[in-house]
């Protein structure tokens, strides 16, 4: 097996031997053992994992990143991919390997355009995307329901409810998926009439139209709304502005010959990615100008890493598209399942985000370039904004957090199958709900794990170990 595609046996195998693997899986990983979690004796300190990852990033960025992540246990987990990495890397699995997210907490499941502009429900966030066990996705995610149920006030019961409809979710849908022809699990995906039906029949009426409402206001989060909220004119020409510390140009952070090598090597970098696009959308891009640049902090796990949005116009002053920079590190995950076989770890976030998604956005692409400070970088493109949704958990009750927990496993089903032997998965799985009772069991106590974390973190700013700065 290769870094490059997730699974490729089952190609010689007939349906029937596939399955036949899947459930012969079941003695090297009983359904029942992924309900165990302990920390092994040889864990690492946690916050030396957290700093590990901080020593390659921009040192003024990185107490934001520690502000963000002390601000709950919610917001600790969404920065704590390295961390669970190598929990993970203890428990069981059944052999199976996929392409996988590397970070599927439930809020990098999103609403996002495809090229031909209809809104679907997909992944959306794939910095740590490599081939490994599937199981690996399902429990962070699971994990995620768990964390923020308990956040919201939920009862065990209702937590419960939650993680194993979304485990049976996957379970499902994954089990369909291995009944369809490999073309047409290429094309399945989720759009904005089967979410919203989906709304409509199962929460209650108040709750389905401020869902709905919510799914449409999406589609006005695009390039003309960034353009509109992120700019300025001043002396006739539209720049960024600048909002310290999340947003900042270029020539508002560093002296001129650093601004100057600074936006010589983005406008190098764009103009060489569009090598990895197709040749119609490097066409496409080759008629905007770039006329601005600005460091933007983003996410939670991501804070300290450089990340750039570009501004770039079209015809005129009122055609524009906005693009995000982002740097790429090896995966989290690498440690665990194995590095990537691709020659950067740009072009390794772009080919997994392509497997995965139902639909990737035009403009995404990646490129290697030789930084002002002498260091080798990976970068990976895409736009800013494009019809972006993003759910808030706060929001939501117990019916409806359910109800986004059924559609990410069934998304997440979805995505795993173009990449993995969906056959063997499913029939590993089986029809009863042994792994979903297990995965709920691994769930609340992995949010145990998480919060006794979270606290060390705590415990490290009030000790002066680490510095956290509130936004």
């Amino acid at each position: 097996m290769t870094g490059r595609t997730a699974s490729t046996p089952e190609q010689q195998l007939s349906p029937q031997e596939r399955a036949a693997r899947g459930k012969a899986a079941r003695t090297r990983a009983p359904r029942s053992s992924h309900g165990d979690f302990a920390p092994s004796e040889l864990r690492a300190n946690p916050v030396d994992t957290i700093e590990k990852q901080s020593a390659t990033r921009l040192k003024e960025l990185v107490p934001i990143r520690y502000g963000r992540m002390s601000e709950s246990p919610f917001r600790f987990y969404r920065g704590a991919a390295a961390i669970m990495a190598g929990d993970l890397a203890t428990t069981p699995d059944a052999g199976l390997r996929v392409q996988l997210c590397g970070d599927a907490h439930m809020l990098n499941f999103r609403l996002l355009a495809s090229p031909e502009r209809s809104l679907l429900f997909d992944i959306n966030d794939f910095d740590e995307t490599l081939p490994g066990p599937w199981e690996w996705d399902l429990k962070r995610l699971a994990t995620s329901l768990a964390i923020a149920g308990r956040e919201n006030g939920f009862t065990d019961a209702e937590r419960t409810t939650i993680v194993r409809s979304a485990v049976r979710s996957y379970r499902e849908r994954m089990r369909g998926l291995a009944g369809m022809r490999n073309l047409d699990v290429w094309y399945a995906k989720t759009d904005f009439e089967q979410l919203r039906a989906l709304a409509s029949d199962r929460l209650p009426r108040r709750e389905s139209k401020r869902v709905s409402a919510a799914m449409a206001k999406a589609r006005t989060r695009d390039s003309l709304q960034a353009f509109e909220k992120l700019t300025e004119v001043v002396d006739g020409k539209r720049r960024i502005a600048s909002s310290p510390p999340t947003v900042e140009r270029a020539a508002d952070l560093m002296p001129d010959l650093e601004r100057t090598q600074m936006e010589d090597m983005l406008r190098d970098l764009v103009d060489r990615y569009g090598r990895s696009l197709s040749a119609d959308r490097e066409h496409l891009l080759r008629q905007f100008t770039m006329v601005d640049m600005a460091r933007k902090v983003v996410g939670v796990g991501s804070v300290g890493t450089r990340c750039w949005i570009i501004l770039l116009l079209g015809r005129d002053g009122e055609d524009p598209l906005f693009l995000q920079a982002k740097e790429a590190d090896e995966s989290v995950l690498a440690a665990y399942a194995g590095a990537s076989e691709y020659p950067t770890q740009g072009q390794r976030v772009v080919a997994g985000q392509r497997l995965m998604q139902a639909a990737s956005d035009i403009f995404l692409g990646w490129e290697h370039v030789h930084a002002p400070d002498g260091q080798e970088r990976d970068f990976y493109v895409r736009q800013l904004r494009d019809w972006k949704g993003i759910a808030d958990p706060s929001r939501q009750g117990p019916r409806t957090m359910e109800t986004f927990g059924e559609v990410c496993g069934a998304t997440l089903a979805r995505a795993h199958a173009r990449s993995g032997d969906r056959i063997a998965i499913a029939a590993y799985l089986g029809r009863a709900d042994v792994f979903d009772q297990a995965v709920a069991r691994f769930a609340e106590s992995y949010a145990d794990q998480n919060e006794r974390d979270h606290q060390a973190l705590l415990d490290s700013v009030r000790a002066g170990r680490v510095s956290a700065q509130a936004e």
